[in-house]
Parts: C-alpha cells; sequence; structure tokens
C-alpha cells in the first residue's frame, strides 16, 4: 500500500516542528510534484510530492545522523522501501552511500539546495515572493558565494550534471517551479497556523 500524503505530514511532524523546517519540506514537496508534470511522470506526481516532503525528516533533531536516521524512522514507520531509499539518496557523497538513479531522485539531490537558495533571493525582493524574479537575478545571487551561504552551489552544480542537465536549466526550471507553486506552498504554510 501507497503512503499517503496525510500519512506523510503526519510522520513529518511527529519529528519536525520548527516552522522554518516545515515550510522546506512544504515547498520542495510542491517543486517535486511540479518536476514530476513537467518531466513526463504525472501518475507519479503524488509520489515524488511525498518524498520531497520527507526528505528532511531526521534533520531537525538528528542534524548528525541526517539521511541514516531517517531510514529507521521510515522503517519503523511501516514506510514502502522506495521512498526510504530515495529520501535517503538526496544526501550522496555527503551523509548517504546512496547514489540517485532514478530521475526523482536526482531532481531531489538538484533541487533540494536550490530551493532555499530561491527562497532566500525571494525574501530579499520587496515583492518578496518570486513571481517577479527573473533568471538573469537569479544566477546573479548563485554566482555570490556570500549569499545564502548555506545553500551548497557545488552540490546544485553537481545535481545539474547528474540530471545531464546545463546548470541554467536547472535554474531556470526550478525557478518556474516556485514561481508556479508558490500560491500552493503560501497556502499551505498559512495553514500551519
Amino acid at each position: 500500500m501507497s503512503m499517503t500524503r496525510v500519512q506523510a505530514w503526519d510522520l513529518l511532524t511527529q519529528y519536525n516542528k520548527e516552522p522554518f523546517h516545515l515550510r522546506h519540506a512544504i515547498t520542495v514537496e510542491h517543486v517535486m510534484g511540479w518536476y514530476a508534470r513537467e518531466l513526463g511522470y504525472g501518475e507519479e506526481a503524488e509520489h515524488w510530492s511525498i518524498v520531497g516532503l520527507l526528505h528532511d525528516l531526521d534533520f531537525e533533531q538528528w542534524p548528525e545522523e541526517h539521511c541514516v536516521k531517517c531510514r529507521e524512522l521510515m522503517r519503523q514507520a511501516g514506510v514502502e522501501e522506495d521512498i526510504v531509499r530515495s529520501v535517503a539518496s538526496h544526501g550522496w557523497g555527503i551523509c548517504s552511500e546512496i547514489k540517485p538513479e532514478h530521475e526523482m531522485e536526482k531532481v531531489l539531490f538538484a533541487c533540494d539546495e536550490l530551493t532555499g537558495l530561491i527562497g532566500a533571493a525571494a525574501l530579499m525582493r520587496p515583492s518578496r515572493s518570486t513571481r517577479d524574479m527573473e533568471l538573469k537575478s537569479l544566477k546573479k545571487k548563485f554566482k555570490d558565494k556570500k549569499f545564502a551561504a548555506g545553500c551548497s552551489r557545488e552540490i546544485i552544480t553537481d545535481g545539474a550534471k547528474l540530471l545531464g542537465w546545463e546548470l541554467d536549466k536547472l535554474l531556470e526550471m526550478t525557478l518556474k517551479a516556485m514561481q508556479e507553486e508558490e500560491e500552493a506552498i503560501e497556502a499551505a504554510v498559512a495553514a500551519l497556523g
């Protein structure tokens, strides 16, 4: 039986309380669903979204065991092994030995850090939105290593290579995903209270 979004949310909120972490999980959930539809995996969109929602399941409480502790937590909760594998693969080379193989895993690896960078760039704008952000503005922020220094440019670049994409394609598509999903993300975040 496949995990539902409600089950995934219940599992996430069992271990995550910080609004920042919940917002990031919701953002990546929506971006992953957008990518699934955009790349021709529409029938798998909910699955992609659930992997995005759960990708940092263990990070808030066990940052030093990131991508390792989550496997234990998900298995205890009866989560399917393909979700466990996909979630753990996004930390490949940093905190996980599992290499992203499926296109969905590669997209998660590539866009996780990038959603943080785009979100930080949006907060610097007068509109505080991605909707009026242009690719050239994002590229400028990407090149400025001091801006959102916690967002690894190396991982983002490696993610584009893993997908076989030019970096610009990854930046442009992830920006478009966040623009098109911004309203839904904001509604989901607002519902948190």
